[in-house]
């Protein structure tokens, strides 16, 4: 899903340029090392980014642990140069508001500019994406080019 949403912001949105991908899975054992190279490093790339599209299954009614333990190695405001979108998936229509009431608040608090609607995909909707994510690039992207070129050089 995340892949599809950096797809269709790459095709509207002049500047976006093909996703760099972290599977946080690959890097589970070391999340809680606090000299990990890979991981250090992956929070470097992360916060050179002008756009960050993050995305999480549903899991406990909010964002994963994993996930979280990745952003809380952020300082208040280390990604205040960059544009994030929150995207989060789930198996029923119920949790909806988590991507906004947990996620978004999280990029918000480490300083990134947060300017569209969050985008919640359920499980039944996995097989028709361009239906749902079409119609939210299509709202959201003069908002993201919008935010991108304001930033401060």
């Amino acid at each position: 899903m995340a892949l599809a949403a950096a797809r269709a912001l790459e095709r509207r949105v002049a500047g976006v340029e093909s996703p760099f991908v972290i599977d946080l899975a690959e890097v589970a054992g070391e999340l809680f090392e606090p000299q990990s190279k890979k991981v250090i490093d992956l929070l470097a790339t992360v916060a050179e980014c002008d756009l960050i599209l993050v995305a999480s299954p549903t899991y406990k009614a909010s964002y994963t642990g994993l996930l979280k333990s990745f952003f809380d190695r952020y300082a208040t405001n280390a990604l205040a140069h960059s544009v994030a979108i929150a995207l989060m998936t789930g198996a029923a229509p119920t949790h909806a508001l988590a991507v906004d009431v947990h996620l978004r608040p999280l990029l918000v608090e480490l300083g990134a500019s947060v300017p569209t609607r969050s985008l919640y995909v359920v499980e039944q909707q996995f097989d028709a994406l361009d239906s749902v994510i079409d119609p939210w690039a299509d709202a959201a992207s003069p908002l993201i080019a919008g935010a991108l070129d304001s930033r401060a050089p």
